[in-house]
């Protein structure tokens, strides 16, 4: 049954990236515009194929590091289905942000007859993985350009006492409510405590999983395959050829960001991406192509790929 809750989770991202259409398309001249149609026209489409080919192959590696997460539970489920689950969760996401988390362990548990409570908590602890890394792109990218951060937070007199203050704050809060759920006997709340138990074996996997070096070396795997199907677009475009590493790194880690705010950062992201290579010099012509091959390439495979899944998930366990 449809809900007006179910309709807000989708209108609203979605509304995002069609404001930050509009935006680009008002900002931007007839002239513009045609140009941008160029810069796309006239790319080199043997670094766009590469690209594609980063991403897929990240893809394949999510699948895989996912076995290490669920062999300490018990459970051993084939590549394929890891593979046609992972590809699926995307594509859902394009529709409806962060449905495709419970989607794949929808999927998985349904073919590999795994609780759907613990292929969930797998899931979380390797996105709690995914954003260390992101934490760290983040940092690396803030080092490269200290200077401008620092500079922008005495100019709004941002205290870091302040932001201490507050992580202090929302920390304490974290632990009260804790506590008195803890201590509440109500039957709704023991269903929720159970729900919550399975969630934490999946997430206490990570710390009791075997071959966790593996694990890793597929951590660094899959988001150096994020940054190389970025960074290789570069070239499909004269203007952005020459940008090095301080300039990519930091509208990569931006780029990252908005995809969750929006349905797979349609709109936003070239926007913001854009936005970024603008101050290093790009065009905002350049800016806004580059941003939209990099996100038109990568969205078009997980379309294909993703529906693919759909009609062959059912195919490979047509014995089941």
């Amino acid at each position: 049954m449809i809900t007006l809750k179910s309709i807000f989770k989708i209108l609203v991202p979605l509304s995002i990236g069609l404001f930050f259409i509009y935006i680009s398309i008002s900002t931007t001249s007839e002239e513009e515009r045609f140009l941008i149609y160029n810069f796309i026209k006239n790319a080199d489409y043997r670094f766009l194929i590469l690209s594609v080919c980063f991403g897929i192959l990240s893809h394949l590696s999510r699948a895989y590091r996912w076995k290490f997460l669920l062999a300490p539970l018990g459970y051993k489920p084939r590549f394929i289905n890891s593979v046609l689950s992972v590809m699926i969760a995307y594509i859902a996401n394009l529709g409806i942000p962060r449905s495709g988390e419970i989607l794949r362990a929808t999927t998985l548990s349904s073919y590999e007859k795994i609780p759907f409570e613990k292929a969930f908590g797998t899931i979380i602890a390797e996105r709690l993985v995914d954003l260390m890394f992101l934490v760290v792109f983040i940092l690396i990218a803030l080092s490269l350009q200290f200077d401008l951060i620092w500079r922008v937070l005495n100019e709004k007199q941002v205290s870091p006492i302040n932001l201490i203050i507050v992580a202090g704050i929302i920390g304490t809060g974290f632990y009260i409510l804790r506590f008195i759920f803890k201590q509440n006997q109500n039957p709704l709340v023991k269903k929720i405590k159970v729900f919550l138990s399975g969630l934490v074996d999946g997430i206490m996997s990570l710390k009791t999983m075997p071959n966790k070096g593996f694990f890793i070396l597929h951590s660094f795997f899959i988001w150096s395959m994020y940054l190389a199907m970025f960074w290789i677009i570069k070239w499909t475009i004269p203007e952005t050829s020459s940008l090095g590493m301080s300039a990519l790194l930091p509208a990569f880690v931006i780029g990252g960001l908005t995809i969750s705010a929006t349905n797979g950062g349609i709109g936003i992201y070239p926007f913001s991406v854009a936005l970024m290579l603008f101050s290093f010099g790009v065009s905002n012509e350049s800016g806004l192509a580059f941003g939209w091959i990099v996100w038109t390439s990568q969205t078009a495979m997980i379309i294909v790929c993703g529906s693919l899944s759909f009609f062959a998930l059912p195919l490979v366990n047509r014995q089941k």
